[in-house]
This record gives structure tokens, sequence and C-alpha cells, in this order.
């Protein structure tokens, strides 16, 4: 028996040569993939037909250092492509197709598919590519106005007429609307399955030959026969009007729909000689107004303030009310056709198009080419692969997109976590301002008048420091209604009468002035006092100026 170590060495042996197997099967299943890494001159041929004038970028993606291919221009048409290694004929087997899109400044108005294009023995070249060249599949967003959708689009050969037909997907899925790197993928199975992901997850499934693509491959086995005509004297209207109804004699064609309330009176206030609107008396004439090239200068016209206040102004019309007698345009009432013969249709004859396929003809890819029209820029391509293997489609989401995507999305939680905190703080600052501003107004109410020095001091302080505004606001109006309690409900003195009032209780400006000197000199005195019993002398009270 082999000792643990030896074992666990053997283990991980097997696991490296595994893996070894699963990466070389995984090669084997790639048929192309670019990461533009590297710069992609010299890979991809730009077109150089005259349409396509704008400008294809190697750039970074937008807070990463990972490149792609960039659309740099708005307002332009753009045409690309590159040869894949070998060709891929979707009749041998499964066929994955996938990439990388990072709409950085959205998508408005535009395309950014990918075209899966025919061998140039089809009749076109990469220094020529346009819109005109043949692809055998067409995949990716498109929008613009009312469309806004994944493309997936195969062109067919008919075997019956030896034309290309174009088959769109039916009710496709919606692209991701926003800033971040999103991935698409289309896998076409050999049972001719097709399936789309968007970010691995499955948004659409259809089969080639059904009617989920539009027009079906399959041509109808019968069709309305194109030389069967309508018979003129055939009737298909299944109601006519009664002939032999009669308009009756009070009937009145010609009266009107509305007529005035006569029972309306003008409502009192009623201004008639205002215009509902005049000239802004503050408007005054810009200083380089030229009235010879601008024209004679009119202030701007504002609502009638008077009107504001009045039931209306102007001239008084009564308001038009229903007419009771009106009735329209008399018409005898339909009845059911007695000759009624139907809805004609053409009949059906065996359709000469009709074939049968057990798998579709689609067309081998030969090389991709990028050619969209677009009203956006920063457009970026990335990780555009094709493969044999949904598996290593998989592999490259988790590899390449993912990593991006978690990042991207991390930072824009953030900035929207930023934005909600500066909405906050700049909802709560306008509530504090308006707050402070209703308190003021009542720290100048009269009867609160021996109170304000001190309110308006907290007011201040809270105001000037934000972390005792809440304190604050919770205190004025506790303060507030125990002043108000106080004044409503505390107790009342009675007012002396003259008799009662003694000589010596006067106070007078010698009384005030004598009080505050022995207050100053008191307090002297406390000083000394403290200054001697600091030394050990014993301390002394002054006695009190007498009054």
């Amino acid at each position: 028996m082999l000792p643990m170590a030896s074992r666990k060495m053997a283990a991980v042996g097997l696991l490296a040569l595994f893996g070894c197997f699963v990466l070389a099967a995984s090669l084997s299943d790639t048929v192309f993939y670019d990461n533009f890494d590297e710069d992609f001159d010299g890979r991809w041929i730009v077109s150089q037909s005259s349409d396509y004038g704008g400008t294809w970028k190697h750039a970074k993606s937008e807070g990463h250092e990972d490149y792609g291919l960039l659309v740099s221009e708005k307002a332009k048409k753009y045409g690309i492509a590159v040869d894949l290694p070998e060709k891929v004929d979707p009749k041998d087997g499964a066929v994955v197709l996938q990439y990388d899109l990072r709409l950085q400044n959205g998508l408005e108005c535009g395309g950014a598919y990918l075209k899966f294009l025919q061998p140039q023995e089809a009749g076109w070249t990469a220094n020529d590519f346009n819109n005109e060249s043949p692809y055998s599949i067409m995949f990716g967003p498109d929008k613009c106005g009312a469309t806004n959708k994944v493309h997936f689009i195969f062109r067919h050969k008919n075997p019956k007429s030896g034309k290309y037909v174009e088959h769109h997907l039916k009710s496709p899925p919606t692209p991701v609307g926003d800033k971040l790197s999103h991935v698409y993928t289309a896998v076409i199975y050999p049972n001719n399955t097709l399936k789309l992901l968007i970010d691995g997850e499955e948004k659409k499934t259809a089969n080639l030959l059904s009617d989920d693509f539009e027009p079906a491959v399959i041509p109808p086995k019968t069709i309305a026969d194109p030389e069967d005509k309508k018979p003129e004297d055939w009737d298909d209207r299944a109601k006519i009007p009664d002939p032999d109804a009669t308009k009756p004699d009070d009937w009145d064609e010609d009266a009107p729909r509305e007529i005035e309330d006569d029972e309306a009176e003008k409502p009192e206030g009623w201004l008639d000689d205002e215009p509902d609107e005049v000239d802004d008396p503050e408007a005054t004439k810009p200083e380089d107004w030229d009235d010879e090239e601008d024209g004679e200068w009119e202030p701007p016209k504002i609502t009638n303030p008077k009107c504001e206040e009045a039931p209306g102004c102007g001239e008084w019309k009564r308001p038009m009310k229903k007419n009771p007698a009106f009735k329209g345009k008399w018409r005898a009432p339909m009845i059911d056709n007695p000759a009624y013969q139907g809805i004609w249709a053409p009949k059906q004859i065996p359709n000469p198009d009709f074939f049968e396929l057990e798998k579709p003809n689609l067309e081998a890819v030969a090389a991709i080419g990028i050619e969209i029209w677009t009203m956006q820029d920063g457009i970026l391509f990335d990780n555009i692969l094709v493969a044999h293997d949904e598996a290593v489609a998989e592999e490259y989401r988790k590899t390449t997109w993912e990593p991006k995507h978690t990042v991207e999305k991390e930072k824009e939680a953030a900035e929207v976590k930023k934005a909600d905190e500066k909405d906050e703080k700049t909802s709560l600052d306008s509530i504090k301002e308006k707050v402070f501003e209703a308190l003021n107004k009542v720290s100048d109410v009269p009867f609160l008048a021996p109170y304000k020095e001190q309110i308006d001091d907290i007011l201040e302080k809270a105001e000037k420091n934000s972390n005792i505004t809440l304190g604050v606001l919770a205190t004025i109006p506790v303060l507030l209604f125990t002043i108000l309690f106080s004044l409503c409900f505390g107790k009342k003195k009675t007012a002396p009468t003259t008799e009662a009032i003694k000589k010596e209780d006067l106070v007078t400006a010698d009384d005030v002035a004598a009080a505050k000197e022995e207050s100053e000199e008191e307090q002297e005195q406390a000083g000394e006092i403290k200054k001697e019993g600091d030394v050990g002398v014993s301390a002394r009270r002054r006695p009190r100026r007498d009054s």
C-alpha cells in the first residue's frame, strides 16, 4: 500500500492531468476568440467603403485595465471584419456565438450587433465590407424608435426558388439598457433549437423551422390562388340600410349641437373692462436692444393681477349647453342583408414553392463583421467568441465578463448611495431652513418679547452647529409651550392700591445707583476676604451701606 503522502501526490497529479485534458478540450472547442488585449490592427480589417467613416479605436473599458474595440464617434457608419481560422458549418453540430458589449454612453439610436459572414466566395471582400456583404447569422442588440430588441436573423436559401430569405426571430428579448458590461450568447443546437442568453441567463428559446420566425422557413402547403378574382356581383355586406325606412316629419337635421345657456348669469364682480393679460411692469428694455434691427421693443405679458382675484375678465359671454332638440343627420336603421354571400376569399391551391426540411440549410460562417450605424459613441465590443461547446462560453463568462461586471455593479451602487445621501442631506437642509425660518418668526411675536434675546441666541447657535440642531428643534417647541402655559395659567397677582404703596417702598434712580455701588463694593470685599484668608488673616464682612 502506498504511503499517505504518495497517495496525496498521486491525487494531485491526477487532478492536474484532468485539468489539462479539460483545458485542451476547451481549446479544441474554441474556433475563434479575441479579447482585444492587443491592438486589433493587423487582425481586423477596417472597411474602406466610402460610407463607413467611423473611427475604430483600441481602448480601455471605463474604470478597467481591460481593452476592447471602441466605437469612438457619434452619428457615423462603422464597418470592420476578421476572418475565422476555419469555417464553421452549423449543419455539423452545435455552434456558440458570444460577445461582451458595454454601452458606455447608452444607446438611443443605433445597432450593436455582429454579423457572422459567409465565405468570401459568396461575393465580398474585407476591404469593401458593407451592408450587402452576405451573412449567415446576425445577432445582437439594436435600438431606434420603436425598435429595441436583441436581433437573431438567419439567411436561408430556398431549395425550390434558390433565393435567400431573411428569417427574423419573433418576440426577441430586450437588450439591457444600462451602461455596464453585458454578455450576449446565442447557441444553435443540432436539433434546430436556438437559445439566447443575456449575462448567462436564458431569455428566449425557439425552433429554427417553426413559426417562431417570420417568415417561417418551411412555407405553407397551400396558398391563395393568385388567378382567382372576386365576382363583380358578390355581395359581402352583412348589414344594409333599411330601404323601407323614412325620416320622421319632426326630424330637424339643421338643429345645432349646442346652444347658449339662457339661464346663465354673469358672475358678480366680473371685470368687463380688464384684459386677461397686461404688460409686465417690472420688465425693462434690454441694453443691447436695437430698434432698427430688432424692431420696436414690447414688454412681455403677464396674467392680469386683477383677474386673479375676480371671477373673470373681458367681455362676458353666455356659456354653451347641449341642445335638447339636436338629432343630427338622419340615417336609415341597418337591417340584415338578404343578399349577403359571406366574406369572399380566393380558393386555396397547392403551394408550388412548398418543401420539407429536417434541418435548415444554414450557410457556413467564415468571418465576423461589425457593420452598424449609430448615433452614440462609447460602444465597446470585447471577448468575441465562436465555439462548439456551450461550456466554453460559460467558462469565458465567469473568467472575463463576471469580474468586470461585479466591479461595475459595486461602483454603480456606491455612486447611487452617494447620490441618495446627497439628496437626503439636501432635503434635510431644506426642512431645517424652513423650520428655522418659522421659529425666527415666532420669536418676533410681541408677547414673547421678554424671551426674544434667549430664543435668538439658541437659534443662532443651532444654525451654526449641526450637532445640536435636532436638540434645539425639540427644545424650542417645549420652551414655547412652557411660556404659553405660564402666560395662560400662571398665578396672577392683585395689583396694590395707591394707598397701600408706602413711601419707603418707592424705588428711585438714586436707589438703583446705590444698589449697584453696594454690589460692586461687596464683590471687591469678597475678593479682599479671599486674599486675606489665603494668608491666614481672619475674614470679616464689611457692614452693609445704609440705603
